[in-house]
């Protein structure tokens, strides 16, 4: 037994390097989020409540320039048949590099009106600041994205794990030495300097410089235009319960609600990165329209991914109120019914979770677009319907149907990619019902006072 594992692990095959990336990943990812964990229920004992309603306000304008801007330069490095030639990636890295300082710029001029528009006066001083990160952000070498292109993650990990560990010393020491949103941040920008850096130094491959070659804009272009689309539409897709109900609550208690929403999105998180740094280079080295033999490798991998997920939702979905209790102080008693809804929202969207990337893996970049456009569409409609209707636990139900909303458009995209698998989609809906119907009776009498909470 354990010599077969060893030896799926050996190789260079596509699947010993998928399973080596795949526990490497999971394997960061967790630390990551273990530290991020602790040093958040650090933080909760040093800062206010105020100061985490503040941040994810900053956190959401940074995401969202990130976004606004993207031209799909790793998606287009990652599946391009040019990826490892230096001129491509030389003029990938210039984009970046000057799109970095544009971000900066944007977030500056954008700091007084989000002040005004949220009534928190702090933000236009807090995002000039917060936004040097972007344009370090731009200096990141393209090494990253080609061992993530040929599934050699060893260093690439070892290396995240570190500014993780850096970064969360460096952020309770400020936290304890100032008491201060401000030490939130300063360790923002000091990290990613730091992994620039680390990055930099240890990583070997191409280095990167200035340079501007014709054919290599015109290709990242092509496919970028769509990608740039599609994040536009992700962001709205992903940060809309931070736009519309950050509106709308008083900023402690958006502060209390990120710390719930952070709980609960650890296994979609999880998702998501297995998805970017697994799928793109799996799809592309195995197309299932290709063959019977690679659809069949497709769907235990696919199965495998999405039974670790829900395990892993499950069991957010039916101890979150436990957690919260056993994690933070009573101001935070709330969070532990938001954490139970929000990680039930989000069940549907683990199931075909692993389906986006197939898109962007065969050069589609323009179906990819249309799923992510649908998403957006029906993910801002759900809150803002559900708020109106049912307050904030209303608004966290509008994220369960718009996720439900978007699976037709899904099947459509992996269909037309090859990658659908009805059988997988149908035992694993009837899975998320039950888990769901589970977790919420378990929990009613924690979900009452948020049930009856309005906005």
């Amino acid at each position: 037994m354990t010599v077969a594992v060893l030896s799926r692990l050996r190789g260079s095959s596509l699947a010993a390097r998928a399973v080596r990336s795949s526990l490497l990943t999971m394997g960061g990812f967790g630390y990551a989020q273990a530290l991020r964990l602790a040093t958040n229920l650090v933080l909760t004992r040093l800062l206010f409540p105020e100061a985490f309603g503040l941040m994810a306000l900053v956190t959401v304008v940074l995401i969202g320039l990130t976004q606004f801007s993207d031209v799909g330069t790793t998606p287009a490095i990652m599946q391009s048949k040019r990826g490892d030639d230096p001129a491509f990636l030389d003029t990938a890295w210039t984009i970046q590099v000057v799109r970095g300082f544009l971000l900066w710029l944007a977030a500056c001029v954008l700091a007084l009106p989000m002040s005004w528009i949220y009534g928190e006066p702090m933000l236009a001083q807090l995002l000039p600041v917060a936004s040097l990160s972007l344009v370090v952000m731009g200096f990141k070498p393209t090494r990253i994205i080609t061992a993530n292109r040929h599934l050699i993650l060893g260093r690439v990990t070892l290396l995240e794990v570190s500014t993780h560990t850096v970064g969360a010393v460096l952020t309770v020491s400020l936290a304890y030495a100032t008491g201060s949103v401000w030490a939130l941040v300063v360790s923002t920008v000091a990290m990613g300097l730091f992994e620039l850096a680390v990055n930099s130094y240890f990583l070997s491959g191409h280095r990167n410089r200035f340079r501007w070659e014709r054919a290599a804009a015109a290709e990242l272009i092509r496919f970028g235009k769509w990608v740039f689309l599609a994040t536009v539409a992700g962001f709205l897709f992903s940060q809309a319960d931070k736009l519309l109900i950050g509106k709308y609550l008083p900023i402690d208690l958006f502060g209390i609600y990120n710390i719930g929403y952070f709980l609960a999105s650890f296994p979609v998180l999880l998702g998501g990165m297995l998805m970017s740094k697994l799928l793109i280079p799996i799809y592309r080295e195995s197309p299932p329209k290709e063959s019977r033999e690679n659809y069949l490798k497709l769907r235990r991998m696919r199965v495998l991914m999405t039974v670790c997920l829900l395990v892993l939702i499950a069991l957010v979905a039916l101890g979150g109120v436990w957690l919260v209790d056993v994690l933070y102080d009573p101001r935070y008693a709330m969070a532990g019914a938001i954490t139970v809804l929000v990680a039930c929202a989000q069940i549907p969207h683990i199931v075909v979770q692993t389906y986006g990337h197939s898109a962007l893996a065969s050069g589609q970049s323009k179906l990819f677009f249309v799923l992510a456009a649908s998403r957006a569409v029906l993910m801002i409609a759900g809150i803002a319907l559900g708020l109106q209707v049912g307050g904030l636990a209303g608004g966290i139900a509008g994220m369960w149907v718009a996720y439900v909303a978007a699976y037709p458009v899904v099947v459509w995209l992996s269909w037309r990619t090859g990658a659908w698998d009805p059988l997988h989609d149908a035992v694993f809906m009837a899975l998320s019902l039950a888990l769901t119907a589970g977790a919420l009776w378990l929990n009613r009498d924690a979900l009452m006072p948020l049930l009856a909470l309005q906005v």
